[in-house]
């Protein structure tokens, strides 16, 4: 690490929902900037104005925010190298394309798009691809091959141009990547990207990026590996336009596979597979909706959690940090190189570790919200209770209703698979000799029920399942929930024995 201040920033486009791997990138950045003391900044890159769609930037703030993430500087928050939307900043990029061809990096193309449709089909035809490169762009309508005037004439006309990376031939470009070591590309290799339209008036990505980065004094640029390819034309743009010596340090992150570990997780893996690939739900102005991981479910610790995993270890067994934790083991250097299986299985395991981790009170409160969605009311002491016996069972809240609506509900039906092998001719008498030993019972305690009715159950030598589970078969309608004893005090003893007399009656 040098001495300067360590700067980083996530610059996501708004051309949709936030993936889960873009909020991995925007975390693992946050996590780098809090560790080194450094600042977080959200810049918008909204060049592509044919790809913008509405509502997408407002969602990628939420979704960091509900993720924990806290912005120093950006679109909401402002800061000193406003404006954070490349949109806004746009009258600024074409001096600096200028300014490359005024030092010969980069030169004028006036091609129509459909003569580089010919160029493209005729190389396909003939087995290639079309690479726009040293080898045409001296015979293509360029300022390369064009005089001066004619140039200056062309433009003055309102002629469409573009302006393109003069990319050097044959030169080793030697690069160091904070994640993969060392990474050299010759550039013979590489096409003349586009800087600037004149279409639009706005600069590509390339040139957007590299000029932001610099005059936000961005220190480290942490992105995802579908970035790599880009990274030799970066560091050539620093270097033509003479900020080599403050030019950022570079890591590319692994990408994030689908559960087969083949290809790039992508959100018709969700839908097929039945889970989220988004932090929040996202509605498409098309009307589409896509699921998201707080509409199911899960807290945003535990989201944070298990992206954090995928790709980075703190090279110790420890599974579940804190966002603290996290900041304060996080390094680039243990960071894969390979791309990161995402397992939604293992997703819902971690929702489940925070869910029971934390307080009945809490649990309670966020259950209560379901509960008065259905119109239910309950003390909230009855609801902790219900919530402290059956959390361990459930991974999210709203699974909480399946592990113990019975308590609020009495069963209208019976399983019937259970009913077939607990329910014998003799229950019903069985059940109505527990009822007198329930009516006796004062107070209709878990600690006095449990006790007196195993007493009862070996004096008769009915043999603890044959009672028990036709029992709980009656309470519940189903061989589920906790300990019988617990079921019967949170219900007390007038439900828990209309209850008995309502199964006696259906099933006897």
């Amino acid at each position: 690490m040098s001495n300067r201040k360590v700067r980083v920033r996530f610059a996501p486009s708004p051309t949709g929902p936030l993936h889960m791997g873009g909020v991995r990138t925007a975390l693992f950045n946050y996590f780098f900037a809090r560790k080194h003391g450094g600042d977080f900044i959200l810049r918008i890159e909204d060049t592509d104005s044919q790809r913008f769609v509405p509502g997408a930037e407002e969602y990628i703030n939420e979704a960091l925010n509900w993720c924990g993430i806290k912005i120093d500087e950006g679109v909401v928050e402002s800061g000193p190298h406003a404006p954070y939307r490349q949109s806004e900043r746009k009258a600024m990029y074409l001096q600096y394309a200028e300014k490359l061809v005024a030092q010969g990096n980069a030169y004028y193309a006036f091609d129509s798009a459909e003569s580089l449709d010919e160029l493209r089909k005729e190389a396909e035809a003939n087995g290639g691809a079309f690479t726009y490169n040293y080898t045409i762009r001296n015979k293509m309508q360029t300022s390369l091959a064009l005089s001066a005037d004619e140039v200056k004439q062309r433009i003055a006309n309102g002629e469409q141009w573009v302006i393109r990376f003069k990319m050097p031939e044959n030169e080793e470009v030697v690069m160091n990547d904070l994640i993969r070591g060392e990474v050299t590309v010759n550039t013979s290799t590489l096409d003349d990207k586009v800087l600037f339209k004149s279409a639009d008036m706005l600069p590509t990505y390339h040139l957007a990026n590299v000029t932001d980065d610099y005059m936000m004094e961005i220190s480290h640029v942490i992105r995802g590996e579908e970035w790599l390819p880009s990274l030799p034309l970066h560091v050539l743009l620093y270097r033509a336009l003479g900020w080599e010596k403050v030019m950022p340090q570079f890591a590319h992150l692994p990408l994030l596979l689908k559960p087969t570990g083949n290809g790039k997780l992508s959100k018709r893996d969700g839908d097929k597979m039945g889970f989220p690939v988004f932090p929040l739900l996202w509605k498409a102005p098309t009307g589409e909706v896509s699921r998201g991981y707080r509409e199911d479910g899960y807290y945003p610790e535990a989201f944070v959690n298990l992206l954090a995993l995928l790709g980075w270890n703190p090279g110790t067994d420890q599974e579940l940090l804190s966002m603290d934790e996290l900041i304060e083991q996080f390094s680039l250097e243990r960071v894969n190189k390979s791309g990161a299986r995402f397992d939604p299985e293992k997703a819902k395991w971690f929702n489940h570790q925070y869910l029971i981790r934390k307080s009945d009170a809490e649990v309670a409160a966020q259950f209560s919200s379901i509960l008065s969605n259905k119109g239910i009311a309950v003390p909230t002491n009855k609801v902790e209770r219900i919530v402290s016996l059956v959390k361990e069972r459930a991974n999210f809240i709203h699974e909480i209703w399946e592990q113990a609506n019975f308590f609020f509900e009495a069963p209208s039906t019976y399983d019937e698979a259970t009913a077939k092998k607990f329910w014998k001719e003799d229950t019903s008498a069985v059940l109505t000799e527990v009822v007198l030993l329930f009516q006796g019972i004062t107070p209709f305690m878990a600690t006095d029920i449990e006790p007196k009715l195993k007493d009862f159950i070996n004096e008769k030598g009915y043999g603890m399942g044959k009672v028990m589970n036709s029992l709980r078969l009656s309470l519940v309608g189903a061989s589920k929930g906790p300990g019988v004893a617990e079921i019967c005090e949170i219900l007390g003893k007038d439900e828990t024995i209309a209850r008995i007399e309502k199964a006696k009656q259906i099933l006897g």
